[in-house]
C-alpha cells in the first residue's frame, strides 16, 4: 500500500471494525522514526489511511497503555496525535505482522464496502481534547476521555 491522499471523504460508512480492537500488538513492535499508517477505510477499492511518522513513546491515556506519540508532516487540524500500536501497521518496511494485519482488513473491508470509486471513511477514530488518537471500541464508559472531537 502506497501513502497517499485521497480527497476528502465523500461518504461516511458506519462499517464495525472486528480486527483493530482484537490486535495484539506489543509497544516495542514501533520504533522512533517508523513511518506508519492508521487505516480509516477504502479508496477506490485500496485501504485508506493516515501515514503518521512516529516521534517518540507517550502513554495512551484513552486505554491506560504505553502508546506513540505521531507526527502528521501534512499538517491538517491534527500535526501531532498519540495512539495505541494496535492502530498503527508499518509501511517503512514489511513487517509480516503488519502485512498480515493489512491484508485481513483489506479483504474484510472489500467484502463488506466493494470497490467504489469514493473514499469510504468508516468511522473508527476521534481525537481526544488533550490530542489522542482513540478507536470508537476504546471509547468505553468510564473511560476519562471526551470523544467529541472527530478525527
Amino acid at each position: 500500500m502506497a501513502p497517499r491522499t485521497p480527497p476528502p471523504p465523500s461518504s461516511a460508512s458506519r462499517t464495525p471494525d472486528p480486527l483493530t480492537p482484537a490486535r495484539d500488538v506489543p509497544h516495542p513492535h514501533f520504533q522512533t522514526g517508523d513511518q506508519v499508517v492508521v487505516i480509516k477505510g477504502l479508496a477506490s477499492g485500496e485501504l485508506w489511511g493516515d501515514s503518521l511518522r512516529i516521534v517518540a513513546s507517550s502513554w495512551h491515556t484513552p486505554t491506560d497503555e504505553a502508546g506513540w506519540r505521531l507526527r502528521n508532516s501534512t499538517g491538517g487540524e491534527q500535526s501531532y496525535t498519540t495512539a495505541h500500536p494496535r492502530y498503527l501497521a508499518h509501511l517503512s518496511y514489511r513487517c509480516p505482522d503488519c502485512m498480515i494485519y493489512l491484508r485481513a482488513m483489506e479483504g474484510y473491508l472489500l467484502s463488506r464496502l466493494g470497490r467504489r470509486p469514493e473514499v469510504l471513511d468508516c468511522g473508527w477514530y476521534t481525537i481526544t481534547p488533550l490530542g489522542q488518537l482513540v478507536h470508537i471500541d476504546d471509547t468505553l464508559p468510564g473511560r476519562r476521555h471526551d470523544t467529541s472531537t472527530r478525527a
